[in-house]
């Protein structure tokens, strides 16, 4: 449904100054917009025709208005315009990112962090879908006279480490032997061919030497069983406490599905490219439809891979919202991808 424009700015008047202050707009706090310049009569008529037409409703006779689900999400298709982040908060993220550069899972801890205090809300971050991802490269560090660390890279950047003991003495020569062995083998092979049965034919083909590798081939074997999956990092989960129109029933909604690894997972893991606003009943996940979810994939190397999110009550400012996350997903790829090309 298409409205006219001077019902689109009132919309719009009603909807920015509901999320800037929480309260039911009134004809009168209308009225005082630059950008209106109607009169309080016209006003009361629009605000009528716009409650009659389902995009938003007054909760009491004598009370202002306030945006419906349908009122949202015809803000956000047909008036939201989204900008860059102004320069100081495009500086702090992108400092605070790259202090986490170290490794992916930091920087998307790091990003979701910066999501939810920057929004006041709860940020969701998950590692890429693992059932794609392939060995990049494995490194040995000898942490004493019978250990020593193994250290899986993926080709999505993830990097996983598994300590494991001998019991004989391990020497640089033999991690050496590990080390081109190992990579000579499974470089751009799929972790899920990383398992039992190829442990034991790789064992084999070095006979006596063989014996030996039982230990180092099932932390092998452990870390990308592990890396195979997703991983999620939420931030802000008390700041649910804080959203004073998000009533009890939705807040133990949302707990519950930050709670459940595999309701996250199937949800974010199914959000489509690039920005998506789901509104109320619109929400993958049934225990979300009381509330608003904001995601953005962000990508390794041009191609798709894990989601940022942020989740909340329905007075969202998603203008704000929707460039932060926005910038926060660019960064974020920026900096994976150069992680996984130094690999």
């Amino acid at each position: 449904m298409t409205i006219a424009p001077r019902k689109q700015k009132i919309l719009a008047a009603v909807i920015e100054n509901y999320i800037a202050c929480g309260e039911p707009v009134g004809s009168k706090t209308l009225q005082n917009s630059e950008d209106l310049n109607v009169s309080s009569a016209t006003i009361r008529n629009e605000l009528a025709d716009l409650t009659l037409k389902g995009f938003l409703i007054q909760p009491h006779t004598s009370a202002g208005r306030i945006p419906t689900e349908q009122g949202y999400r015809y803000y956000v298709d047909n008036i939201l315009e989204a900008r860059e982040p102004d320069d100081g908060v495009k500086r702090y993220i992108e400092n605070k990112l790259q202090s986490s550069f170290d490794a992916p899972e930091r920087i998307l801890k790091s990003a979701g962090e910066i999501l939810s205090e920057l929004l006041s809300t709860v940020a969701v971050a998950t590692t890429p879908p693992g059932e794609d991802a392939r060995v990049h490269r494995i490194k040995f560090v000898q942490t004493g006279r019978y250990t020593s660390m193994l250290v899986l890279i993926t080709s999505s950047g993830m990097v996983k480490s598994r300590l494991f003991r001998c019991d004989f003495d391990i020497t640089p020569e033999m991690l050496n032997v590990f080390d081109r062995s190992l990579n000579e083998a499974l470089a751009g092979r799929p972790l899920s061919c990383v398992n039992q049965p190829f442990a034991q034919t790789f064992a084999a083909s070095f006979g006596e030497l063989g014996l030996l590798m039982p230990d180092m081939l099932t932390a092998v074997m452990d870390a990308c069983f592990e890396a195979s999956g997703i991983n999620i990092y939420t931030s802000g989960t008390t700041r649910l406490l804080y959203q004073s129109d998000l009533d009890l029933v939705s807040a133990r909604s949302i707990l519950e599905f930050l709670g459940s690894e595999s309701e996250c997972e199937k949800t974010l893991g199914n959000v489509p490219d690039g920005t998506n606003i789901y509104i109320g009943r619109e929400n993958p996940s049934p225990l979300l439809r009381r509330s608003s979810l904001i995601s953005a994939r962000y990508t390794i190397e041009n191609q798709p891979a894990g989601t940022l999110a942020l989740i909340g009550s329905m007075r969202f400012d998603y203008k704000k919202a929707v460039s932060i996350i926005e910038f926060t997903a660019k960064t974020v790829s920026q900096l994976i991808s150069e992680l996984v090309r130094k690999g």
